[in-house]
């Protein structure tokens, strides 16, 4: 994973990427099985479809935010002063943690207890929006101290990683089946 180190500093360990991917990813077959269970009850597929149709355009605003976010913690890091950056990485994270709390919502209101219909069962999420983005905020501020100790290219390899495929969301469709 993405890391960098020198002697009596912090390592710059990206690797919270992965991890709030997962997060994210994992909430989506937790919706479906929620609104599988109330179609079953119901006897009405047109639930799920419905409810899919939803979270698919939430998750949609989601994964495009999620790739705004580390394109431009990217980008505030390689343009900028460090104290220049550390002012936009404010910026683009106060935005992530926004549109996260908003999908919380809406995944927590798509899923309480006794909500639609009365199903019960109080679907556990492992998305927590606030701790989520500290954890980013501090990985991504330690990566701004570590990228100053580094060369151009090295740089910019270092930074790059963050833009993989590996931190790339699952497309929607793939998740909900």
């Amino acid at each position: 994973m993405t890391t960098a180190q020198k002697k009596n500093s912090p390592a710059a360990d990206l690797s919270i990427l992965k991890e709030t991917k997962t997060k994210i990813e994992n909430t989506v077959p937790l919706v479906v099985k929620h609104l599988q269970a109330i179609a079953d009850k119901e006897g009405d597929n047109t639930i799920v479809a419905n409810g899919k149709a939803g979270l698919g355009k939430e998750y949609g605003i989601l994964e495009s935010e999620w790739f705004l976010y580390r394109n431009n913690m990217k980008n505030c890091i390689l343009n900028n002063s460090s104290k220049k950056a550390k002012k936009c990485m404010e910026y683009h994270t106060q935005y992530l943690r926004n549109t996260f709390i908003n999908y919380g919502n809406y995944i927590s209101n798509l899923t309480r207890k006794n909500g639609y219909l009365g199903v019960e069962g109080d679907t556990k999420f492992d998305f927590k929006p606030i701790d989520i983005t500290t954890k980013l905020s501090e990985a991504y501020f330690n990566a701004n101290d570590a990228a100053g100790r580094m060369k151009g290219d090295q740089k910019k390899d270092f930074l790059g990683q963050t833009m993989s495929d590996d931190n790339k969301l699952t497309p929607f469709a793939q998740l909900a089946q």
